[in-house]
């Protein structure tokens, strides 16, 4: 009995050497030569398959109107928040100011701006949606005296299920992949099942529910690369978050050296 426990400790304690990390893979920048070449390797260019954007219900459209009359703009600035050619849309926290001073499109995709009334931007991508605010503003204004900018007001998506930071989050970008939806919402924990990674997206006729592998290159060249406003990412927990054993190797060492002397105690206690 004796020998068995100390085979198994020795067995431990090698384990526990070989599991070390030396300074020298986690230190940037180190000083390895001039024969030391940076680039490991490099990948063959995936193309990108980006799919436009049509505007959806409740979405919200930052839009700016800029004219060469004060009292046209002045109407504008009322609901936009502009002030002095300072749009306040770009500020710190312009996730809560694109719901405030932005248009948020109703259940039918209708808009009301002020001096133009009601416009239904449903389906349209963000080019069309701008050429017909531009037809409106050019019965008030003369052509080349005004200027109008739209874009999404930030992409919102949800990460819910096993990420460090789950929530509602906000990314202040026209566009935006997945990884960069991962790492706002603080990285997936060690537990999280990456092969197989759910994603709700809403299309104008309904919503779908897509499965997607993050361990696997091609993703960059399909259409579920690149998130979608209010696309909902879940990430499923790996098996073994069911059986609560270790997430690394010093947890499963501490749960088997555990199990061990629980056992070798009760075999004590028996003779």
């Amino acid at each position: 009995m004796k020998n068995q426990f100390r085979h198994l400790f020795l067995l431990s304690m090698l384990l526990l050497l070989f599991s070390c990390v030396s300074n020298e893979r986690i230190v940037y920048m180190q000083d390895l030569g001039a024969d030391s070449n940076p680039l490991i390797s490099t990948g063959q260019t995936i193309p990108y398959q980006v799919d436009e954007y049509l505007l959806q219900a409740f979405d919200i459209v930052d839009i700016s109107v800029k004219t060469t009359n004060p009292e046209i703009n002045e109407i504008f600035n009322v609901i936009t928040g502009d002030s002095n050619g300072q749009n306040m849309s770009t500020g710190q926290n312009g996730g809560d100011v694109f719901f405030m001073n932005g248009y948020t499109l109703d259940e039918n995709g209708v808009i009301e701006m002020p001096l133009i009334g009601e416009l239904n931007l449903l389906g349209m991508d963000t080019k069309t949606a701008k050429a017909l605010i531009e037809q409106q503003v050019s019965k008030y204004v003369n052509e080349g005296e005004y200027f109008v900018r739209l874009r999404l007001g930030g992409i919102r998506f949800s990460a819910i299920g096993e990420f460090n930071n789950p929530g509602k989050q906000t990314i202040l970008q026209n566009r935006a992949n997945i990884f960069e939806a991962i790492a706002t919402a603080g990285d997936m924990t060690i537990l999280a099942k990456r092969n197989e990674v759910t994603l709700l997206r809403q299309y104008p006729e309904g919503s779908k529910l897509h499965k997607i592998n993050l361990n696997d290159k091609n993703l960059l060249g399909t259409e579920f690369f690149f998130i979608r406003p209010n696309d909902v990412i879940y990430a499923e927990p790996l098996k073994v978050r069911e059986l609560g054993s270790g997430t690394n190797f010093i947890q499963s060492l501490a749960l088997v050296t555990s199990m061990v002397t629980a056992i070798a105690l009760i075999l004590s206690l028996r003779n």
